[in-house]
């Protein structure tokens, strides 16, 4: 077990809750890239297979919740983006 490793994934786990509070409250994707979004997602993914072939223990788990939090965010971002889509429709 790695103390740093587990202190970085716990910081940087804790401050998606704040992200996807502000994408589902604001209902905007201004402020916000979906692709910085994938290209986190594949790190996470990364980290997540570099524990099941090489280093396996319980961090792993972090990795698979950072990846959900990151998912939802961007589940988000594409539900902002259509609500802004039908407000330039309406109008």
């Amino acid at each position: 077990m790695n103390v740093f490793e587990i202190t970085m994934m716990i910081c940087f786990g804790s401050s998606w809750p704040f992200s996807i509070y502000k994408s589902y409250t604001s209902r905007s994707t201004k402020g916000k890239s979906v692709v910085f979004l994938y290209i986190v997602s594949l790190g996470y993914m990364a980290g997540v297979l570099h524990k099941i072939y090489y280093s396996y223990d319980f961090i792993i788990i972090f990795y698979i919740i950072n990846l959900l939090l990151v998912i939802t965010d961007m589940i988000l971002f594409y539900r902002n983006l259509r609500i802004e889509k039908q407000a330039v429709r309406a109008n």
